[in-house]
């Protein structure tokens, strides 16, 4: 069991130990941290969504930003779109899962707002809905995806593109890039 253990924390940094070799994706990051920076400096929004793990890991960041991550800071415009339960299961119902995230999108949406999308596969209905609704919108698009980048990789300005096709190593590779992002806009807007 030990073994076991030990093997798949040395996978999880495996992964992570990709990224760090990967100059494209390394680049993107930064991009994105620079991107979301500006939206929320411009007093715009960062919308997160997803599905199953990648929904509470989309709710994670969203709380890193606007609660607080290192800095006792102002609060920053940061929201995870699944957290109406009402709400998603009124939509689902009445027009269909895959548009749980495109309608409220459509209410709320704004250009200059951020969507990050977060799916391993890359290919969650919902978020490619929610993807066109955001290009219609003038927002910027972040998807976190696995390796391919899936459905996600085309309708995307930015691709975080996990180098893994195993679905808990990208999610984990999400958490820790998610966080560097928030550590980055944090420092960026309040001071190293």
């Amino acid at each position: 069991m030990k073994t076991k253990i030990a093997q798949t924390i040395r996978e999880s940094i495996a992964v992570k130990e990709a990224i760090c070799q990967d100059e494209r994706l390394l680049h993107t990051i930064q991009q994105v941290a620079e991107v979301i920076g500006l939206s929320l400096k411009q007093g715009h929004k960062v919308l997160f969504c997803g599905n199953g793990g990648s929904a509470a890991d989309a709710q994670h960041l969203a709380a890193e930003f606007s609660g607080r991550f290192y800095k006792d800071r102002e609060p920053l415009y940061a929201e995870a779109l699944h957290c109406n339960t009402s709400y998603m299961t009124a939509v689902g119902n009445d027009y269909g899962y895959e548009h749980v995230y495109a309608r409220m999108l459509r209410g709320m949406g704004q250009p200059g707002d951020v969507l990050v999308g977060l799916s391993t596969s890359g290919n969650s209905a919902n978020i490619l809905e929610a993807m066109k609704v955001a290009r219609e919108k003038g927002m910027t698009i972040v998807s976190f995806t696995g390796a391919t980048g899936g459905k996600m990789k085309d309708g995307s300005d930015y691709l975080i593109n996990i180098p893994s096709t195993d679905t808990p190593r990208i999610q984990e590779a999400h958490i820790t890039v998610g966080h560097i992002i928030c550590e980055i806009v944090e420092n960026n807007l309040f001071g190293e």
